[in-house]
């Protein structure tokens, strides 16, 4: 007989609650977007403001607006260059463990996929850090898999301090942390944290996260927030694209970042922009009914509603999309990317999470930039 599934509002045991409006705030405007409504006439009144309304950022995401992306990309590069200049900012992910305690149908790591599961020492750490800094990268984006049993706070901030040695920027990629843990890993050194909610529609979350802590719809909602309130300097969004509908997930995704810039107004934010990838287990899961086209559209979208974010634009892509979209909206890429525990310097200890489609070095893609008229920046932030 299958287990009962719990309530995916319904906290866990440990879970800390805040008290924040932001979550009832966007699913009551995704209750209200309606995108098959939007006229062209609205897509051109949005492209005239130089400040986009919860309507206006709507338009933009919206099928009426695809005739109009030429505009958009004009207007995007004048707003990246006005806050970004001409510099691209890079890193790479550095994969400290895989092991997971959640059992959601669309991740490599899901825990009841038969993969090889690993685990860095710090000492294997260490020499992963190591080989990753020669490659001039002064900055380092740490994750594991959602299994608190395997990847302990005590071990993501050992890692941390780690890193610190060898790097000015380090983020974060992990399970979401109650106030108090987000605060000891500032101190350990942590500067960002990168929580994405994959999905928007809590129905749609419901079916596709069957057990584990991630099922908890508010708790994961509210990780950036107590990331903030736990003194992280930046916090970045996203959603899973493909997963559900990714133009209510995006119009979510958006609104999201721009209430807590309300609610906190140094923040620094950003967005990443992940589509459905094949995966071990499950290779037939491709991100079909969202292509290059439409992620441009959201990428766009996001970067006129929020002109100061951050955008990355990861190795799920193929290389020459990459390389398009850097400098008219994204303003950050990875390279020399793994996506295995380790790899960087000796064999992987475990299962990738998902296939890349951009494999090239760090070298690679420093060059790929120059030629583009691009300036890269291996660190714009100075640790004292």
């Amino acid at each position: 007989m299958e287990k009962k599934r719990t309530d995916p509002m319904a906290y866990q045991p440990g879970m800390e609650r805040i008290t924040s409006e932001i979550l009832d705030k966007v699913l009551k405007n995704v209750d209200n977007y309606d995108y098959l409504k939007v006229t062209s006439g609205d897509v051109k009144q949005a492209l005239k403001k130089d400040h986009l309304s919860i309507e206006d950022y709507g338009a933009l995401l919206s099928p009426a607006a695809t005739p109009y992306l030429e505009e958009m990309a004009k207007k995007a590069i004048l707003e990246t260059r006005k806050h970004f200049g001409n510099s691209i900012g890079l890193f790479t992910p550095l994969y400290i463990a895989n092991y997971c305690e959640n059992n959601c149908v669309y991740c490599g790591f899901n825990c009841k996929n038969k993969i090889r599961r690993g685990k860095l020492s710090l000492a294997e750490m260490e020499e992963e850090l190591k080989a990753i800094a020669k490659t001039g990268l002064k900055e380092i984006l740490i994750l594991t898999g959602e299994s608190r049993h395997h990847s302990g706070v005590d071990y993501i901030g050992e890692g941390i301090k780690m890193a610190t040695k060898y790097f000015s920027t380090v983020g974060i990629e992990i399970y979401p942390l109650n106030v108090d843990e987000y605060a000891d890993l500032k101190k350990c050194g942590a500067d960002f944290v990168s929580v994405y909610q994959e999905t928007y529609n809590l129905g749609k979350y419901e079916q596709v996260h069957l057990s584990g802590s991630k099922r908890v719809f508010p708790y994961r909602f509210d990780a950036q927030e107590r990331a903030l309130m736990g003194g992280m300097r930046g916090v970045s969004f996203g959603a899973l694209l493909g997963l559900d509908d990714f133009r209510k997930d995006a119009f979510a995704t958006g609104l999201h970042a721009a209430f807590i810039v309300q609610k906190y107004p140094h923040a620094e934010i950003g967005f990443s922009t992940p589509r459905l990838r094949p995966f071990i287990n499950n290779a037939d899961n491709n991100p079909n009914d969202v292509h290059e086209q439409q992620l441009l559209q959201v990428m766009l979208a996001y970067r006129l509603l929020m002109p100061f974010a951050g955008i990355t634009i990861s190795t799920r892509e193929r290389a020459g999309f990459r390389d398009h979209v850097i400098g008219m909206v994204a303003t950050k890429i990875s390279a020399g990317v793994r996506v295995g525990v380790g790899g960087h310097e000796e064999e992987e200890k475990g299962d990738e999470q998902f296939e890349i489609s951009d494999p090239r070095s760090v070298s690679e893609v420093h060059q790929m930039i120059l030629n583009r008229g691009l300036q890269p920046v291996y660190t714009d932030y100075i640790r004292v």
